[in-house]
């Protein structure tokens, strides 16, 4: 009798042969083989506040853009996704182009930071984390990208803070318009889901709802559809790799403070707030024409999670004479993640900051 795979493999008829060593494979991935290492970029601390963290990534070689650019990231999740691995990091790609990059790291918040709106992270820690940029590099200007929701929360802040001096903003699959999110407003609807009951009995959100949530809007796609990749790929070691750090990325959640969540469902998704102009964050009515620094953004055609035309919505709404948006043949995660990132993305965010980076 076997006793390891290797010799049950043996013991298999030719024509089943590959087909089994693939499946022993794709169970090695699952069960026993070491998680990968992720953030391959060398970074140092500059600041801190309650969970937050911001970084300043360090470079070898020379910086050779004056403007230094600070990555917001959303609420969900955990940012590394923007430093994956090495020769598939965004963070990785902008500072071997001479950037001089910061992130603003969330966290992960706990029970006690159940009360955090966006409110706080708006009017206190994005400006201070502006700052903190602008003396740190010395200089008298900053650029900011935004992914996902944190694209968001940045076309809020700076519309609240004029005073600020934002040259260039860029957004990456960061949705603005919520009137038709399809199954996202199917499921939220006010209707149905009575975020105030959801809050109050949880106080944090954890990361398994936002996930299912996320998962909901294409179930089969997303539940099966990596597994059977990995299966059907598993002897391709390269796409192992890209499939152990994105899984790895993707099931390192974290929790969402309640308050925050309450304001994201119902002022977003359910009433649509910020693009009516109704948007109110600590007591000052959000304009977003007040937006006039450099602007790109972002879309995604197949991204389900921010479409396309919410997106593009914001370029009606603020009022940058120099801005550009770009619909990119990549989804929500891939834009930031993936061949087509590598190809696609970080060259075009690169290229155009490149251009509106030094005097």
């Amino acid at each position: 009798m076997p006793t390891d795979w290797n010799e049950l493999i043996e013991f298999t008829p030719q024509q089943y042969k590959e087909m089994f060593q693939r499946a022993v494979r794709a169970s090695q991935v699952l069960t026993t083989d070491a998680e990968p290492e992720v953030g391959p970029t060398p970074k140092e601390l500059i600041w801190t506040r309650n969970k937050t963290k911001l970084y300043r990534y360090i470079s070898e070689g020379p910086k050779k853009h004056k403007i230094p650019l600070l990555l917001v990231y959303a609420l969900i999740n955990k940012p590394y996704v923007l430093d994956l691995t090495k020769g598939g990091s965004l963070v990785e790609y902008l500072v071997n182009r001479g950037f001089d990059v910061y992130l603003l790291d969330w966290g992960e918040p706990g029970y006690e930071d159940r009360n955090m709106k966006l409110d706080d992270y708006i009017m206190d820690y994005i400006p201070r984390a502006v700052r903190k940029v602008l003396r740190k590099s010395n200089v008298d200007e900053v650029s900011i990208l935004g992914y996902c929701m944190g694209g968001t929360m940045t076309s809020i802040f700076a519309a609240l803070h004029p005073e600020l001096p934002i040259r260039n903003l860029i957004f990456m699959t960061s949705p603005f318009d919520f009137e038709k999110t399809g199954s996202y407003g199917a499921m939220l609807d006010e209707r149905y889901f009575n975020i105030d009951k959801v809050v109050d009995t949880l106080g944090v959100i954890p990361p398994e709802m936002i996930d299912f949530g996320n998962k909901m809007i294409n179930p089969v796609a997303t539940n099966y559809g990596p597994f059977i990749s990995l299966y059907e790929r598993a002897d391709n070691e390269n796409f192992i790799k890209s499939f152990k750090l994105l899984q790895k990325w993707l099931n390192d959640g974290i929790q969402f403070p309640g308050e925050a969540y309450r304001q994201w469902i119902r002022d977003f998704y359910q009433n649509n707030k910020l693009i009516k102009g109704e948007m109110v964050i600590r007591g000052k009515k959000v304009n977003l024409e007040n937006i006039k620094a450099n602007v790109l953004n972002l879309a995604g055609k197949n991204d389900l999670i921010a479409q396309p035309h919410q997106v593009e919505a914001l370029m009606n709404a603020i009022s940058s004479e120099d801005k550009e948006y770009k619909c990119l043949p990549v989804g929500h995660t891939s834009i930031t993640f993936g061949s087509q990132a590598v190809k696609i993305t970080y060259p075009t965010i690169a290229d155009w900051l490149e251009e509106r980076s030094n005097e």
